[in-house]
């Protein structure tokens, strides 16, 4: 279903991944952990879990581009503070050659549009502190690494293989 960003009407469009968007959503994500020299299962596993993933609505996949260019991956879980979901943007990656385009504020703008949609009343998201660019997209549209405050301490993601 294509998103119209309401500030932006030139943006480019963004659609839902189907199950059949698998191979390039594998494509893409394989890429991108590539490109930051982080473990990847391979295309073909990645495919796999695509396709079983987004037709079992485990997740949602919004494309953009034509290729397609860039994604961004949503989960969501019910939310103790509220009877509304809590969303999880997992990834969102736009090919080398085409950022700084407009790609990634489309991407993130429809996560976030599909996000209320789904009922989400909040919306999490991780990146390392070098990517700069990530980090200033992500704070112009209003995200923080602050708690509770502009001036509150710093918040810390942290991870580890089980």
């Amino acid at each position: 279903m294509p998103s119209r960003q309401p500030d932006n009407p030139d943006a480019a469009a963004v659609r839902r991944a189907t199950p059949g968007d698998s191979p390039q959503v594998a494509r893409l994500l394989h890429d991108f952990q590539v490109e930051f020299e982080e473990p990847t299962p391979g295309v073909e596993m990645l495919e796999e879990r695509y396709g079983e993933l987004i037709r079992n609505k485990e997740m949602i996949v919004l494309l953009v581009g034509d290729g397609p260019d860039g994604f961004a991956q949503l989960r969501f879980r019910p939310w103790v503070y509220s009877a509304g979901l809590h969303s999880y943007l997992e990834e969102l990656y736009v090919v080398p050659g085409l950022r700084g385009n407009g790609l990634g504020r489309a991407l993130l703008e429809a996560a976030m549009e599909t996000a209320r949609g789904e009922g989400a009343e909040q919306m999490e998201l991780g990146t390392s502190e070098s990517d700069t660019a990530a980090r200033k997209l992500y704070e112009s549209a209003g995200f923080t690494n602050r708690e509770g405050s502009p001036d509150g301490p710093v918040m810390l993601f942290y991870e580890r293989e089980l």
